[in-house]
C-alpha cells in the first residue's frame, strides 16, 4: 500500500474514533465542562439567579465563604464522615469480595444482587431509613417496649451522622466489592501455591499474599470514596436538612441552599470552588500516601 493510500486510512480510523467518542464529549462539555466555566465565573459576583446583571465583587463572597459557620461545618463533617464511611465500605466491600471470590458456581448471580443497592435510588432509600428510625416506627416502638431504649437517632449529632455513613457505606459497597472482586480473581494462582508451600496460610496469605497483589483494586476503590464523600448531598438533605447543629451539614448542602434557597449564587459558586479545592487536595494527599505503600506492594 503506497504511503498516500496508508495516510488515508488511518485519517479515515481516526475521524471514525472522533464519531464514536463525540457523544461523550459532548455530554462531558454539556454537563461538566460548562457548568465549571460558568461556576468559575459566578463566583467573583453577586447574582440572585433572576436579575440581568450580575454585580462583579471580587474576594468578597471567598473572605465571606471561609468565614462562614456552616462552610466550616461542611469541611469538618466531610471528613468525620468520611472517617466513618471509608473504613466500612472498604471492610464491606472487601469481605464481599473474599465472599464472592470462593464462590464458583453462581457468584454472577449474587454479584448482581449486592450490586443492586447501588442501583437503587438515594431519594427513596433515604426515606425507607427515615421511616425505620421515626420515633412512630416499629422499630423505636420495640425498642421502648421491650428495652426501655428512647433513641432519638437523627437529634444526635454522632447518631445522625454514622447512619448516613452507615446508609451510603451500604450503598456503594456492592460497586466497590465488584472492583475488588476483579482485583482478586486477577491474582494468579500460583502465589497462593508458592505461599502455601512456604508455610504462608489463613491471615498471613492475606496479608502477604491477597493484599499486596490488591494494591492496584483498593487504591481505585479508596479514592473513588474519598471523592465520593465530598459530593454527598442526597441523605443528609432528606434525613436531616444538616442538622442537627449543622452536625451533618455537608458541601453540596451548603451550595444548595446558598444558591435556591437564599438565591446567592455567587456565593454558591465561591463555597463550590472551596470544595473542589478541598477535595483535590485530599485525594492528592491520600495518592501520595498510596503511591508510598504502592511502592513496596505493587507488582509492576
Amino acid at each position: 500500500m503506497s504511503r498516500a493510500g496508508g495516510g488515508s486510512v488511518r485519517r479515515h480510523r481516526e475521524v471514525r474514533g472522533w464519531l464514536f467518542v463525540a457523544p461523550y464529549l459532548a455530554y462531558v462539555a454539556t454537563f461538566f465542562l460548562f457548568p465549571m466555566v460558568w461556576s468559575l465565573l459566578l463566583a467573583w459576583t453577586d447574582w440572585n439567579l433572576i436579575s440581568p446583571v450580575k454585580q462583579w465583587v471580587g474576594l468578597e463572597n471567598f473572605i465571606k465563604a471561609v468565614q462562614s459557620p456552616q462552610v466550616h461545618a461542611a469541611f469538618v463533617n466531610t471528613y468525620r464522615l468520611m472517617a466513618v464511611f471509608v473504613p466500612v465500605a472498604l471492610a464491606w466491600s472487601l469481605g464481599l469480595a473474599l465472599l464472592l471470590d470462593r464462590m464458583p458456581r453462581g457468584s454472577a448471580f449474587f454479584s448482581v444482587g449486592y450490586f443492586l443497592p447501588y442501583l437503587a435510588s438515594g431519594v427513596a432509600v433515604a426515606l425507607v431509613v427515615r421511616g425505620i428510625v421515626a420515633y412512630n416506627s416499629p422499630v423505636n416502638a420495640a425498642l421502648r417496649q421491650r428495652l426501655d431504649l428512647d433513641i432519638a437517632w437523627l437529634q444526635d449529632p454522632i447518631l445522625a451522622l454514622v447512619i448516613i455513613a452507615l446508609l451510603i457505606a451500604w450503598k456503594f459497597s456492592g460497586y466497590f466489592g465488584l472492583i475488588l472482586l476483579a482485583g482478586l480473581r486477577g491474582i494468579s494462582r500460583d502465589l497462593y501455591d508458592a505461599a502455601a508451600l512456604d508455610g504462608a496460610t489463613g491471615w498471613k496469605r492475606f496479608r502477604f499474599v491477597t493484599l499486596p497483589m490488591l494494591y492496584p483494586a483498593v487504591s481505585s476503590v479508596l479514592i473513588l470514596a474519598i471523592a465520593l464523600t465530598f459530593g454527598v448531598f442526597t441523605e443528609p438533605y432528606i434525613l436531616t436538612k444538616g442538622g442537627p447543629d449543622l452536625a451533618t451539614h455537608t458541601w453540596h448542602l451548603e451550595i444548595y441552599n446558598q444558591a435556591f434557597t437564599s438565591f446567592r449564587a455567587g456565593f454558591a459558586s465561591a463555597v463550590a470552588v472551596l470544595s473542589a479545592l478541598a477535595t483535590f487536595a485530599t485525594i492528592g494527599l491520600v495518592r501520595l500516601a498510596l503511591q508510598r505503600w504502592g511502592n513496596r506492594y505493587d507488582p509492576a
